[in-house]
């Protein structure tokens, strides 16, 4: 058995090792796979946001140039003819995160398609001062660098997840990384054709605004600042544009004997320019404050700068983003989204979304490209939704597990109990080897002693004889019980069901152990009601009780009562033999198994009695063999009863 349990322990070892490296490397791939899935969502989202930041660019770069005048020119319409329609920036801006637009002149003067012709106290009014505010805070940021203004697009490399060689790698190599955008929209100066009435729009100062406003400009600006060069201002791609021109030929030379007079007269005639060339450069932005940017772009028209764009008010602006792609997003409910801008000097606004995230196991982040570098995108988690097939994984490593063990216990329990069967088969041999050599000896011996005529007298004569039939009836009923314990386990146990109320069966019972009671000095009593007749088979029941008996008198010769009583009762549904004595009992472990078969209780009381182990597993076999049960319990005083219930079958 000791063997068995080693080899048992062995086998889950070699088992569970396999199945649990198994189940831990199935868990980590889920894990990947789950962190894989919430990295794709969140670049996802980065990739919508960063739409939605290429779709205003893409927006802002296809306005015509004259737009940030108050007014724009009819088609076909010259500067200085009536006025033509209002500039559709000139209505308030439908974004909330927009606060307004205008250009920033060569010399700091702001023009702006936001009328100023209202009075001071409406909306409009105040919307031109916050533009006037604006206005002045970037002619203070001319003077600096650009990288102090907008910082260089960080092109961060396309995540690449580690993966082991799988099936595609054996048909194709590794796709280079997509590579991040280091711009949106316009990447490069693009040249436009503007008309000189759209020059002249773009370069008049604001209606209603003469030299108050221009002269306060340059009062704030430093001289260097104030400066129509394309070598002043940020510094970005100041080259000096040559104001490309198409010019129409010069008037007919006179044919004139004198062509000094008519070159000098040619040359004093004016030239007309019919489309003057405009270089517009990408869109760029600028932190003008706390919580505004300016995002615009440089216009160059005859070597003038001129710088156009919109006021973004940073607070609206993130809370736009937040609100647009991520708050009402299923995303939001596991992760957080934080949305910050930096600042040239360190500090910087940021807005955070979604849920409370304290200790992060994710994060994903982007900076957007160009105009849009001093935005970040930061995606954080700390408990990553479970994959779908998780839990199904997990039912089945349970059941797996489950099934795994009880394989593993049913195999040690059947194996335990073949051995311990084998243990009690090997015992029950040598239990009936002795039973079988006991009686043996003992009518050898008195056969001898009857031969020598030792006995001395009739009477002791008679004496011996007894003992001979005592100990040839004991002898027959071992026998009797090992071939009827090998035919009920073969099944070919016949039964002579008849109908009967056992009064046959207790007079047998008397005569057979009459003698052996006496010898024993038992008293067995039967209290038996008047009961119906029920079916049984007569040998079968002669067998339980005598077994019964037999039992109860080796192990009660140490009791201080030597009773043993047969109650018979009978109910609607069956008939009921209680067996009861006076002995020692029987533990409570035990009770359970003493109809087991072969099994012998191992204590003191078993190891100095004789007995082969079968006795009482025939009363279970042969009573089940006519469709009763049997059951044992101790006595609350003294003694062991042992009940039979048969069913109650009509004669």
């Amino acid at each position: 058995m000791k063997r068995l349990r080693i080899f048992i322990i062995i086998f889950c070892l070699a088992l569970i090792v396999p199945l649990a490296y198994f189940v831990l490397h199935t868990f980590r791939s889920l894990e990947q796979e789950e962190e894989a899935e919430l990295r794709y969502f969140s670049e996802t989202l980065f990739d919508r946001l960063e739409g939605e930041l290429a779709d205003l660019v893409r927006r802002e770069e296809a306005r015509a140039l004259d737009e940030y005048a108050p007014l724009v020119l009819l088609p076909g319409q010259q500067a200085g003819q009536a006025a033509g329609k209002p500039s559709p920036l000139s209505r308030t801006p439908s974004e909330k995160f927009i606060l307004g637009y205008f250009q920033n002149g060569p010399d700091g003067a702001m023009q702006t398609p936001h009328l100023e012709n209202v009075e001071p106290s409406s909306s409009q009014a105040v919307l031109l001062d916050e533009l006037r505010t604006m206005n002045s805070l970037f002619n203070r940021q001319r003077t600096k660098k650009v990288e102090a203004i907008e910082p260089e697009a960080v092109v961060q490399p396309a995540t690449v997840l580690e993966k082991k060689d799988g099936l595609v790698s054996k048909y194709f190599r590794a796709a280079p990384a997509a590579k991040q955008k280091a711009r949106l929209g316009q990447e490069v100066e693009r040249l436009e054709e503007i008309s000189p009435a759209q020059a002249r729009k773009i370069a008049e100062p604001q209606a209603s605004a003469p030299e108050q406003n221009r002269l306060a400009a340059k009062a704030e600006m430093p001289s260097a600042a104030i400066s129509g060069s394309a070598t002043g201002g940020f510094g970005v791609i100041d080259s000096t544009v040559a104001g490309l021109t198409r010019e129409k030929g010069l008037a007919d030379r006179a044919r004139s004997d004198d062509d000094d007079a008519v070159k000098e007269k040619a040359a004093d005639k004016p030239t007309t320019p019919e489309v003057f060339q405009a270089e517009v450069a990408p869109l760029q932005a600028v932190l003008l404050d706390e919580q505004h940017l300016f995002l615009f772009r440089r216009v160059i028209v005859g070597n003038v700068i001129y710088r156009q764009g919109l006021v973004i008010k940073i607070q609206e602006f993130l809370d736009h983003l937040l609100t647009g792609y991520f708050r009402d997003q299923p995303l939001a409910v596991f992760t957080s989204l934080r949305l910050s801008v930096g600042a040239p000097d360190g500090g910087g606004i940021s807005q955070t979304a979604g849920a409370t995230v304290s200790a992060p196991v994710f994060t994903a982040s982007r900076v957007f490209p160009r105009p849009f570098s001093f935005l970040q995108a930061s995606l954080n988690c700390q408990n990553i939704p479970p994959s779908p097939g998780r839990l199904t994984l997990q039912v089945m490593m349970v059941v797996l597990a489950g099934v795994v063990f009880l394989g593993l216990f049913a195999i040690y329990q059947s194996a335990r109990v073949v051995v311990d069967l084998s243990e009690r088969r090997t015992g029950f041999v040598s239990s009936v080897t002795h039973e079988l050599k006991t009686p043996l000896t003992t009518i050898r011996m008195y056969i001898e002693m009857l031969e020598q005529g030792i006995a001395g007298s009739r009477e002791r004569e008679q004496d011996y004889y007894r003992i001979l039939e005592s100990e040839t009836g004991r002898l027959t009923r071992l026998i009797n019980n090992v071939l009827e314990f090998s035919r009920l386990e073969r099944r070919q146990r016949p039964l002579v069901m008849q109908a009967g109320t056992l009064d046959d069966v207790h007079q047998e019972v008397k005569n057979i152990m009459a003698e052996k009671l006496r010898q024993e000095g038992f008293e067995y009593k039967v209290e038996q009601a008047d009961i119906a007749p029920f079916s049984y088979d007569r040998e079968a029941m002669v067998q339980i009780l005598i077994n019964l008996l037999d039992n109860s008198m080796k192990f009660g010769r140490d009791g201080q009562g030597r009773s043993i009583t047969l109650r018979v009762r009978q109910d609607l549904k069956q008939t009921v033999l209680e067996f009861s004595d006076t002995g020692p009992g029987i533990s409570r472990h035990a009770l359970k198994k003493i109809f087991d078969d072969f099994y012998r209780e191992d204590n003191s009381l078993t190891r100095r009695t004789q007995g082969t182990g079968i006795g009482l597993a025939l009363v279970k076999r042969l009573a089940a063999a006519m469709g009763g049960r049997v059951a044992a319990a101790n006595n609350p005083e003294r003694g062991c009863t042992v009940t039979i219930s048969l069913p109650r079958q009509g004669a």
